[in-house]
């Protein structure tokens, strides 16, 4: 056994026996949290590229616990897939890390919440095991429960429970399809199940459990009309636990469904399989028009940005029954744009909660109508804003643009003209809403209010020589001025250069990725041709 075999095992465990880290020295020390998470996340950033390299240059990396044959034992796997979602979970706790560290949370508790969440969301991803998968899936949800619990107000304790109660039914359908596998095939492991399945001599209970995995993934991806924990979820959560759950919580489910399509069941046995294709096209298409018509209609940004991530799933969902439908090109290039999508709509999303999170924090602006006049006030976060609005939308050089134009491409070599047109429409709808949000920063004048101190507001801590502080960075305006919406218990100083800097290199990133669509399909190739015949 190599080194590098240990780094699958080693990536959950380390952040799950951390997490008892800062609970445990925060009985003595006070703020023990982020310096724990930091060092473990960094590492576990480290580990997943090391395994990376590996992987994409020699291949599938294999661990197995205790040496138990696969049949009944458990296996960890990274290929290219699960790698690459690896990869995306490290970069994106990194960045809301760097962001927690000044806009908080700050205490113990949460910093415990959030190892357990990163080390379950990499179990999902290595996992080879059907019911280990449905144990990383619990401890991600019992994680991100705590975490969106732990906002301020019932409100938060409201949308916990709601998304308590619908996650431990999908858990529960899921867990029922396990048991519907298990009796068919006698194994566990996505391998064997694999091999299985096509000679299963009951192939009812086959039928049977794939309709209760989609069920309980289409809770878990928040699709419609299942969708309705997500946007109180995200919008009752402190704001510096949103960007995490947001973008990362949904596309671990999401990936963890492809997974399943792919490698479990098979293209080709689902291929054949009556209606599968057509359920799980509709369930993502009607998931991309509900979700988009629903975010056009809020006023309050976070929910906005919630509902756009229901229809931004539904639009993965939606490919992913391309690839069950379509001949083996189409599939290969379906396959290609959920995966782009997944990552995409993860870093775009971690990127607008992240500047969301920003702007209320130095100014309390929450809906709308409060974006009014953000351009002149916060030029850098509405710059980084407009970027990352645009991508979402789908406006080239942006990577949500490869995303939908691999689907798009797939659906139309698969003759599914109704999926081509969805993608367009709902093109149009996240237009409207984007739209909306740009006109309010860039384009409609604030009503200001003088600062309370008669000067302008620091942002740095600097001073100008006579007593006053100095206005240097992208803050309030330099005459003095700040948005009459801001509330007095809102603090400009409390938005440091890092957290800034977290959302600018999002939108950089979003950018960069936008370029990498052929990248994507290189890395994937081995993979598509394993699993696509």
């Amino acid at each position: 056994m190599s080194s590098v075999d240990l780094i699958p095992p080693l990536l959950i465990v380390v952040p799950l026996l951390a997490a008892t880290l800062p609970v445990a020295l925060g009985l003595r020390f006070d703020r023990t949290g982020w310096p724990i998470a930091a060092v473990t996340t960094i590492g576990l950033f480290g580990a997943a590229i090391t395994l990376a390299s590996v992987v994409f240059a020699d291949g599938q990396v294999t661990h197995t616990l205790g040496g138990y044959p696969r049949t009944y034992g458990i296996e960890l796997v990274a290929d290219r897939f699960s790698t690459l979602i690896a990869l995306l979970v490290a970069a994106v706790a990194v960045g809301v890390l760097a962001y927690t560290r000044r806009g908080g949370p700050r205490g113990n508790t949460f910093y415990t919440a959030y190892l357990l969440l990163v080390g379950g969301l990499f179990g999902i991803t290595m996992t080879g095991d059907v019911f280990n998968l449905f144990v990383f899936l619990e401890i991600t949800s019992i994680a991100t429960y705590a975490l969106v619990a732990s906002g301020d107000g019932p409100e938060s304790a409201v949308a916990a429970l709601k998304y308590l109660i619908l996650g431990t039914v999908a858990a529960s359908m899921y867990l029922i399809g396990v048991a519907f596998l298990l009796m068919a095939t006698g194994t566990l492991n996505m391998i064997e199940l694999a091999t299985a399945i096509p000679a299963a001599e009951r192939p009812v209970l086959i039928r049977t459990a794939f309709g209760f995995v989609v069920v309980g993934f289409a809770v878990k991806v928040a699709q419609w009309p299942l969708h309705t924990w997500q946007p109180s979820a995200y919008q009752q959560a402190p704001d510096g636990v949103t960007p995490l759950i947001a973008a990362l919580v949904s596309t671990a489910s999401a990936y963890a469904f492809g997974r399943l399509i792919v490698t479990v069941f098979g293209v080709d046995y689902l291929t054949a399989m009556s209606n599968a294709a057509s359920i799980v096209v509709v369930v993502g298409s009607v998931s991309v028009l509900a979700g988009t018509a629903l975010a056009v209609i809020q006023t309050e940004v976070k929910r906005m940005l919630a509902y756009s991530s229901v229809s931004q799933f539904g639009l993965v969902i939606a490919a992913y029954g391309v690839v069950i439908a379509g001949n083996s090109e189409a599939a290969e290039t379906a396959l290609i744009g959920a995966t782009v999508h997944l990552v995409g709509h993860s870093l775009l999303k971690a990127g607008l909660f992240l500047a969301a999170a920003l702007v209320a924090t130095s100014y309390g602006a929450r809906t709308v109508d409060e974006y009014a006049g953000l351009a002149k006030h916060r030029p850098v976060v509405a710059g980084a804003m407009a970027v990352l609005l645009l991508s979402l939308v789908g406006v080239p050089p942006g990577v949500g643009f490869v995303g939908k134009w691999y689907i798009a491409l797939g659906a139309v070599e698969s003759q599914l003209w109704p999926v081509a047109a969805v993608i367009f429409l709902s093109t149009m709808l996240t237009l409207a809403y984007a739209a909306r949000l740009l006109e309010k920063m860039y384009f409609t004048p604030s009503r200001t209010v003088s600062s309370p101190a008669g000067g302008p507001v620091a942002t740095d801590g600097g001073s100008d020589g006579d007593g006053r502080v100095e206005n240097t960075s992208d803050g309030p305006g330099s005459d003095g001025t700040v948005p009459a919406t801001a509330s007095s218990g809102d603090d400009p100083a409390a938005v440091s250069i890092g957290m800034v800097a977290v959302v600018v290199v999002a939108a950089l990133c979003a950018v960069a990725l936008g370029f990498a669509g052929g990248t994507f399909a290189d890395l994937l190739g081995p993979f598509l041709t394993e699993v696509i015949s």
